[in-house]
């Protein structure tokens, strides 16, 4: 497959074009922002290990038929995916109180909720991706209601199979976000996960310790961000048994890639 022009570069993905126009191939940067990109890092490896985290989530919710972009991995940073038309909105969900929930509403961290709670965000960054209601998306046109109504039931869904799937690896879901697309299907277009999942997406805390192994470790200078993302990979079993990833640094970047199943 041939990899073409450059289409659109996010925080921390790009996507280009291929000689296929349905088809596209999404890169894995390094790079590592927060606060809507008030705080900027590049972190050796961060793109690897997001590319091969997010692969294995999406394969597992395709085999339960949730419906997802991704076609295949082509290398350590590249995914060939299914070139959809991104809903403007971030569906953030989530379990456990912790974040911006907690400052808007003067909620205690760690409060577990009653029933996963979907919050929707516009996609824009500068504005700053505001939070909205439900009755934005439909008044300004972003999506219609019977989207909307899949949308949360296909949410439910994922978010299920994901609280187990990590409590069975010994980490708390705690929250997460997702974003959707349109394909053409048999003359109608129909409703995709896009995007990624990974430790930059959701909120994982050990279940023990309650050790945080996701993005807040860059959020909040926490350090150890490349050894947490680790974690989860190799407690996902993507990495190989015998690797041994030093859990302080990763200071030879080829050594690393090599520790990762191909």
């Amino acid at each position: 497959m041939k990899k073409g022009k450059k289409l659109y570069e996010g925080k921390a993905k790009i996507i280009y074009s291929t000689n296929n126009k349905s088809l596209a191939i999404q890169y894995f940067k390094d790079d590592a922002t927060a606060f809507n990109n008030q705080k900027k890092s590049k972190i050796d490896g961060k793109g690897i290990l997001n590319n091969r985290i997010s692969e294995h989530i999406l394969e597992n919710l395709n085999q339960i038929g949730i419906k997802t972009h991704l076609v295949k991995r082509l290398n350590m940073r590249e995914q060939v995916i299914k070139l959809a038309e991104i809903i403007p909105i971030e569906f953030i969900v989530r379990n456990i109180a912790s974040g911006s929930i907690t400052k808007r509403l003067g909620i205690e961290d760690g409060t577990v909720l009653k029933n996963p709670l979907i919050e929707y965000c516009l996609k824009n960054d500068e504005l700053g991706d505001p939070l909205i209601a439900e009755e934005h998306i439909l008044t300004f046109g972003w999506a219609t209601k019977k989207e909307i109504e899949k949308i949360k039931k296909i949410i439910l869904r994922i978010n299920d199979f994901m609280i187990g799937m990590f409590r069975g690896i010994g980490i708390k879901l705690v929250d997460f976000k997702l974003e959707f697309g349109r394909i053409k299907s048999s003359n109608k277009k129909d409703i995709i996960l896009a995007d990624e999942i990974s430790p930059d997406t959701c909120r994982l805390w050990d279940a023990l310790t309650e050790k945080k192994l996701d993005k807040d470790r860059f959020r909040k200078s926490l350090g150890g961000l490349i050894p947490a993302y680790t974690e989860v990979a190799k407690r996902l079993g993507i990495l190989h048994e015998q690797s041994n990833v030093n859990s302080s640094n990763v200071t030879n970047l080829s050594a690393f890639k090599k520790k990762i199943k191909k």
